[in-house]
């Protein structure tokens, strides 16, 4: 073994001679390979006063040419922004760097750039503690590292590596614990689920690539990762974002994280956690809470790329009405549009009178409508929204002209939302266009920004373009050529872009090309969608003052303050809905909550689609955002078209309009403290290491579990429960007791039109009667279902719902505009139980009428009830309130499936239901009973 100093000029020197000796011997010339860096030292380390942090300076070692000339000086700045986050950020000392504009992201501001010399008391110190994270380093070579203050666990450390920074070139690496499990880094499409695995490509760069390109750089830019580690038993998590909005490729070799981006700066956060859920916490109290949904979000959505008229669009309505399947909003891709241009209408197929008319009726029923818009603005003279983005010069350059590109409707230019003239104009044209159609939403869409040539393009001389009647829209007709003499264009590190090495601008806008300001696209590339949904946000809150609904494509840190998401292109295949799974459980790390994938696939596939189709809208049920969508070679896939898929999405659609109450409440929640709504296994159980690379089941929330059928021809699924009892929540007999196990799993039955859905112990969950919109099942009563662990003697259950009028930008309490009830559950002794709730605000809740008709209680053991008594508001409820026949019921035995459970004859536990309810949801209740136990 052999054992160098740890100088790593010395170390190199060493290795360097030791492989010229091995490749002499062996007759072989050896080139060495040109080392990148050889790290800085700090020459200068300062307190500034009143909290504000340490400030020092960085001298490079010993130059290199590699990617680039090191850059001489840098500055250190590191601060606890707050007890459970410090930054640690670096970069040029002499010149102000890019970094993601302040009013994109705002965040607390970094000291000014005083050319290494700044003035404050000298930091010696070799530690600089926070209440939990301590910062500390090493002088020469400089290395950095973060622990916990209570355990000394290291989270972050450097010192194995050298950094490097250069103007296109910047690298820096941390060691981990080999059995670190860690999540996050995307967007891509991860086939070996939502675990990182080692030696996996991790580029972030938005592209505009299919989501059925797997391991590949897509559509969204998130380099953030979760690092969860069980130590003694316990589940620790923390979280790392890297804030940099330059490409970069991140290698993960399983105990070790190396960052290679191609520019900006170095600007780290990191959060202590400890558990998943204060990482969201903590992460969305920076980046932005996720935006607040319209409750009718959370309803069904219908989409296709193809309903070439408005007549095919009523069809679709009513088919979904026929065949009593659930539909709260209908939408169209380009399909709307005058020759696919931006806030157009077909005058043919999409006549305004009779869309209005179409409108009317479907906004009379309580659904939504719901359009899409690219940002590439058709280059058409005779076109008004092209006109007024030239009069107001808004539009992206190359070399002082508006930059060319093409997507659907033809040649094109690309808006800058990051002109304040560019936003304005947008939230006009915006208004324009609702005041010509009252949309309820906006989807943007290609906006990473696609573009389907590359390079510098003119408008050809020789050939119409786009051309007509082409079936082949997508392929480049302008005459284009490669810009290859710029370093923008050109850098000397080449990111695995598309997953392929690919041109920065391959099928993108030319990142030599400048925005406002002179910002290049080379920086500000994967900041495109983001810019565009926080414009498309102001747009749409500014009119009728209602709570916006976007959706996004191309996503960034801190999208999820303004728009939902969905996964992009899939494809209609086993595979791509098993990957549906993690790409949504990623997005929740990120802060986007409301997201799902386009229900039995956007792209056609060879074979059947009707069992998948069953099999997918049982999991699309259940995802945040519920949407089938295709495109339009796809064959029709609307549920209706097969009476099993209809089926199997009564059955699916029924439970989640059941559940609408809880996925609202999760959505008030993820707003107040950025919580996921789905979710997987080890946000509830982190300490329960073999969920740590679950990706085929998720929760939502913390107690409802989904444990879909992923594979074709199954009729069963074996699902893995974390230790606990687990209620079905289409048959609630049918109950898992798990032990936990080892995390063995239980093989359940799974028949065609059948998902299985558990809710866990200790809960209490809010549900209604359900129906075929959102609008008629939110008003129904209310079922709380109370969840013990099974037979239980000694047991608590909580839970709450929120509710309150969705048209209001804001989602906060507010009397008389939201309700919020609290609800507490317990049983003692095994006998005495009872069902309690507080209310907040309860005049909303009121004045709608809402009531709670059941409480249906799990777990007990017994064999009847008795002594049942209710107060509402502290009195007797014959005199709070009027209720028809209150009544208490037992139901039958719970029924154990899986052998991880107790044995069946050691104890009885039924469910009792108090039924014939009236009580208001807006007042508190206490609800008591004793169980009868026969001898």
């Amino acid at each position: 073994m052999l054992s160098f100093s740890r100088s790593p000029i010395l170390s190199y020197l060493l290795w360097s001679l030791l492989l010229l000796t091995l490749a002499s011997s062996n007759g072989v010339v050896a080139t060495a390979k040109p080392k990148v860096g050889f790290g800085y030292k700090l020459v200068s380390l300062v307190q500034l006063p009143n909290g504000g942090g340490l400030v020092g300076c960085l001298q490079v070692k010993q130059p290199t040419s590699t990617y680039g000339p090191d850059i001489p000086r840098l500055r250190l700045f590191v601060k606890h922004e707050r007890r459970e986050r410090v930054r640690v950020q670096i970069t040029d000392a002499d010149k102000q760097r890019w970094e993601v504009p302040y009013n994109l992201l705002p965040r607390e501001p970094a000291p000014p750039l005083t050319g290494g010399k700044v003035t404050g008391a000298p930091f010696t110190a070799a530690e600089y503690p926070s209440e939990e994270l301590v910062f500390t380093y090493g002088r020469d070579p400089f290395w950095f590292a973060v622990h916990r203050r209570s355990t000394r666990q290291t989270l972050f450390n450097t010192s194995a590596g050298a950094l490097v920074f250069k103007d296109q070139y910047l690298e820096v690496s941390t060691a981990l614990p080999k059995d670190a499990a860690l999540y996050g880094l995307g967007e891509n499409t991860q086939p070996g689920g939502i675990r990182l695995r080692p030696n996996d490509p991790y580029t972030i760069y938005t592209t505009d690539i299919s989501a059925i390109n797997l391991n590949t750089d897509l559509y969204g830019s998130h380099p953030v990762y979760m690092d969860l580690r069980s130590i003694g038993g316990r589940g620790v998590a923390h979280a790392v974002l890297l804030l940099n909005s330059n490409g970069m490729d991140v290698f993960y070799r399983g105990t070790s994280l190396t960052y290679k981006v191609i520019g900006g700066l170095l600007d780290f956060y990191f959060f202590s956690g400890p558990t998943p859920l204060a990482i969201v916490d903590q992460y969305t109290s920076m980046i932005g809470r996720p935006v607040p949904m319209p409750y009718w979000a959370f309803g069904f959505h219908q989409c296709r790329w193809g309903y070439q008229n408005l007549s095919v669009v009523e069809g679709v309505v009513e088919g979904y009405r026929n065949a009593q399947i659930p539909l709260d909003v209908i939408w169209n891709d380009d399909d709307h549009m005058d020759a696919a241009k931006d806030f157009t209408l077909d005058p043919v197929n999409y006549p305004r009178p009779k869309l209005l008319a179409f409108l009317d009726k479907i906004h009379a029923q309580g659904m939504k409508y719901i359009v899409l818009i690219d940002p590439g603005i058709a280059v058409n003279n005779s076109y008004g929204v092209y006109q007024r983005g030239m009069a107001r010069d808004i539009f992206i350059k190359l070399d002082g002209q508006p930059y060319l590109a093409q997507v659907w409707p033809g040649p094109v230019y690309f808006p800058d939302f990051l002109n304040p003239n560019g936003v304005s104009w947008w939230i006009d044209e915006v208004r324009r266009f609702h005041d010509l159609v009252p949309v309820d939403g906006l989807w943007i869409d290609m906006n990473e920004a696609s573009n389907f040539c590359t390079g510098k393009c003119t408008i050809p001389k020789t050939h119409q373009c786009p051309i007509p009647d082409s079936k082949t829209p997508w392929v480049c007709c302008l005459d284009c050529k490669n810009i290859t003499n710029t370093r923008w264009d050109e850098p000397p590190y080449k990111i695995n872009a598309s997953g392929q090495t690919a041109r920065l601008g391959f099928n993108t806008i030319a990142t030599s090309a400048t925005h406002y300001n002179g910002i290049l696209e080379y920086n500000a590339h994967s900041l495109y969608g983001f810019s565009q949904a926080i414009a498309t946000h102001k747009a749409l809150q500014g009119l009728q003052g209602k709570r916006p609904f976007i959706l996004t494509r191309s996503t960034f840190v801190g999208s999820g303050a303004y728009a939902a998401h969905w996964t992009g292109d899939n494809k209609g295949t086993w595979e791509n809905l098993r990957y549906s799974i993690s790409t949504m459980l990623n997005f929740g790390i990120f802060g986007m909550p409301m997201v799902g994938a386009d229900i039995c696939g956007f792209y056609p596939a060879a074979g059947s689609l009707e069992e998948l189709c069953n099999r997918w809208i049982e999991l699309g049920a259940f995802y945040p955002f519920s949407r089938d969508h295709a495109n339009f070679a796809s064959p029709r896939q609307e549920l209706y078209v097969w009476e099993s898929v209809a089926k199997s999405a009564r059955n699916a659609l029924g439970m989640r309009y059941k559940l609408l109450p809880y996925l609202y409440t999760l959505n008030y929640q993820a707003h107040l403290t950025g919580a996921p709504v789905a979710r997987p296994l080890f946000f509830s159980f982190p300490d329960f290491t073999p969920c740590y690379g679950v990706s085929t089941q998720f929760l939502l929330g913390s107690s409802v579990m989904v444990s879909p059928v992923l594979e074709e021809g199954a009729t069963s699924v074996s699902a893995m429960f974390p230790p606990g009892t687990w209620y079905n929540l289409f048959d609630t007999t049918k109950v898992v007791v798990s032990k936990g196990g080892g995390g063995a799993p239980v093989r359940l039955d799974a028949p065609l039109n059948e998902i299985n859905v558990h809710v866990y112990q200790n809960t209490v969950l809010p549900m209604q009667r359900g129906g075929v919109i959102s609008k008629d099942a939110r008003a129904t009563p209310f079922t709380l279902v109370v969840a013990f662990p099974y037979g239980a003697m000694e047991a608590d259950a909580e839970g709450a719902v929120y509710v309150d009028d969705d048209e209001r930008p804001e989602m906060a309490l507010a009397e008389g505009q939201a309700t919020f009830v609290r609800f507490h559950a317990s049983v003692r002794g095994g006998k005495a139980v009872t069902v309690r709730s507080e209310v907040m605000m309860g005049s909303f809740s009121m004045s709608k009428g809402l009531v709670i008709e059941k409480v249906s209680v799990l777990g007990l053991e017994g064999t009847g009830g008795k002594d049942l008594a209710i107060q509402v508001d502290g009195a007797d409820a014959a005199t709070a309130v009027a209720t028809s026949s209150p009544y208490l019921a037992v139901g039958g035995d719970a029924k154990l499936q899986g052998e991880d459970g107790v044995d069946e004859n050691s104890k009885r536990s039924v469910s009792v239901e108090v039924g014939g309810l009236a009580l208001p949801l807006g007042k508190s209740f206490t609800m008591t009973w004793n169980m009868r136990i026969d001898a």
